[in-house]
């Protein structure tokens, strides 16, 4: 045990050797080396060559290592036909951990290394900016400097990705273009924040938005730039919800008070709608065990909040932020209505391996599209929220900023309301 506990606090590479996913060292439910292993053994035979073919969701990614030269590259499948569930995170709530490292293992990434600002340079850039305008799946053929290196890449920021290795050339079938994101693309006259703007009004989705909008698609003529992937993420989460938060300041405030859920991939999502004006903050609770808190003894909390005037520095909780607030401002200007919101995030030890933040994005959605529960008071509303959560109302309240504000600062509602 004394070896176990060493290699705790120091090399998680030596634990993992040490269990072969057989022990559970890490604390985990499942061994997420194992998932991943499995599901790249399925798709190992398709990729063991320098050739692919297939059908792209269309998918693109540009990285951020090396910034401002960054590898830009399509995503592709070994596989024809109807891709699009591998690439779009808005179809993928009620899916399994597994069920998404399998989509995300059989994307293939090519990488060709450009500069932010070389649009034009070649002509796998080229057919990397029209696959990120493609409204459906669309076929590719790309031939490869070497075999793709079997490997699935996970960050918090974005969705998991399977094999990679550097492109050689690329052959793009007949595209169709979505005509949304085509007008925006060939106006050059319109801000990059603009053309986000229209595509969101016209119900584009999220996910094409921020994978054209990481091509540099979007923009005034020369200030057109590749953006990487995880940035543009975000980017485009906080425009819009940023634009949304604007309108949602306008509305009258909200009656009572609100608690909204979803429970997805071991994860607990809570809403709490206040009838206060607008604040808002988001507190995530890691437990032991988890992506983000593998080999700690107890509950790590963080959180980041915004008042009235909103945020001037980056939030300190990262892309997940953004994403939950744009989900929340999408309801509020729905129902005409303006509140105070806290968002409280449970992620308990089945979340074995990070899937992105549409996850949170996605939830916050969910939660909001079911009917809430409602209360006349917070003490009321903690009383349940405590049948859902673990983690008392003590501790929330503690780690939190707008829950204190509001239980301890009158606010002109309070005098006027």
């Amino acid at each position: 045990m004394d070896q176990v506990n060493t290699l705790f606090s120091g090399n998680s590479d030596a634990l993992c050797i040490l269990c072969r996913g057989a022990k559970l060292l890490c604390g985990k439910e499942r061994c997420p080396v194992l998932v991943k292993f499995y599901s790249s053994a399925r798709v190992k035979t398709m990729t063991d060559s320098l050739n692919i073919d297939g059908s792209s969701p269309p998918g693109v990614f540009v990285g951020r290592i090396g910034y401002p030269y960054v590898s830009v590259g399509p995503l592709i499948p070994p596989t024809h036909g109807d891709t699009t569930l591998l690439d779009t995170p808005e179809m993928w709530i009620g899916k399994s951990i597994d069920d998404i490292v399998d989509f995300r293992s059989q994307l293939v990434r090519g990488k060709y290394l450009t500069h932010i600002r070389d649009l034009e340079s070649s002509r796998i850039i080229e057919a990397t900016r029209e696959m990120a305008l493609c409204e459906s799946p669309i076929d590719v053929e790309a031939e490869f400097l070497k075999k793709p290196r079997a490997r699935l890449v996970l960050d918090d920021e974005v969705q998991p990705f399977g094999p990679t290795a550097p492109l050689k050339k690329i052959d793009v079938g007949n595209t169709r273009f979505d005509h949304r994101m085509e007008k925006a693309y060939n106006d050059t006259d319109l801000k990059a924040k603009d053309a986000v703007l229209e595509l969101y009004k016209k119900d584009t989705l999220i996910s094409s938005i921020q994978k054209a909008f990481s091509v540099g698609s979007f923009g005034e003529g020369n200030a057109r730039r590749f953006v990487p992937t995880r940035w543009s993420i975000t980017a485009v989460d906080s425009m819009i919800g940023a634009h949304l938060m604007e309108k949602m300041k306008d509305f009258p405030i909200l009656n009572e008070y609100m608690v909204f859920e979803s429970w997805q991939l071991d994860n607990r999502f809570v809403v709490l709608m206040m009838p206060r004006a607008w604040s808002y903050e988001l507190i995530e609770a890691w437990y032991p065990n988890t992506v983000w808190n593998p080999f700690g003894k107890e509950v790590a909390i963080m959180s980041s909040s915004e008042g009235f005037e909103g945020r001037t520095t980056y939030a300190e909780i990262g892309g997940c932020y953004y994403a939950a607030r744009l989900a929340v401002n999408e309801y509020l200007v729905k129902e005409k209505r303006q509140a105070r919101v806290v968002i409280l995030r449970e992620a308990h030890p089945g979340y074995i391996m990070p899937v992105g933040v549409w996850n949170v994005r996605e939830n916050v959605r969910a939660a909001l599209k079911g009917q809430p529960r409602k209360f006349a008071s917070l003490d009321e509303a903690f009383m349940y929220i405590s049948t859902r959560l673990v983690i008392p109302k003590e501790r929330w309240i503690k780690e939190s900023t707008v829950l204190k504000d509001t239980l301890f600062q009158k606010g002109l509602e309070d005098f006027f309301g």
